[in-house]
């Protein structure tokens, strides 16, 4: 029998890479704007991700205050671009000042405003390493959809917050993409118990 981590063991673990003042500083902004980022914990684990396929080109749905952009960017290669999206823009402007003051140049962003399901039906087949997804969970069967057509083979995607309470359409939403993930057999996929919990699959098409 598996052996559960105990509460300080588990606490340990999702704070076990220290996050500086940007980060601090995303985040706080988030409480300002009542928003819910994502742990540290998950945080480190999207910037790991991002580094073990040296990721240059990088789709993340729901920018926030760039919490989850400036971990992402943190596995980045030097050369990357990340391209995130969100339907608030007020957000998107609270990002903007965030990697600018962490010295993020300006050309390595790609902010859109708008809903997520109609602009990544814009963006360019089989061009992206990783996709980040933290949006409204009615889009996430859709998203997955697009995101296959979107990653090169290689490629890394990644469902956050899919593990918690929440309405019967959420939760009917979630279960009916985690089952796609690990049913499809061009995908090698884990959950993992970070932070609100993050499905992550590597993308093998033949």
């Amino acid at each position: 029998m598996t052996q559960m981590p105990s509460n300080n063991d588990w606490n340990l673990s999702q704070s076990y890479i220290t996050e500086d003042s940007h980060l601090l500083n995303a985040r706080e902004k988030s409480k300002e704007l009542g928003l819910i980022t994502i742990g540290p914990g998950a945080g480190a684990l999207i910037r790991f991700l991002a580094s073990t396929i040296d990721a240059s080109n990088v789709v993340e749905i729901g920018t926030g205050t760039g919490v989850s952009g400036l971990c992402l960017f943190r596995g980045m290669n030097s050369a990357g671009v990340l391209t995130s999206i969100d339907s608030d823009a007020e957000r998107q402007r609270a990002a903007r000042e965030i990697f600018s003051e962490a010295g993020i140049a300006a050309n390595k962003i790609r902010l859109i405003a708008g809903r997520a399901i109609e602009v990544v039906d814009k963006l360019t087949d089989n061009a992206y390493d990783l996709m980040f997804i933290n949006g409204e969970k009615l889009e996430y069967e859709t998203l997955f959809e697009q995101s296959l057509r979107l990653l090169r083979p290689g490629g890394i995607l990644i469902f956050n917050n899919i593990l918690g309470e929440f309405s019967t359409s959420d939760a009917q939403a979630i279960s009916a993409v985690s089952d796609k993930i690990k049913d499809d057999s061009r995908l090698i996929s884990v959950m993992i118990p970070s932070g609100s919990g993050i499905i992550a699959a590597s993308y093998r098409p033949s």
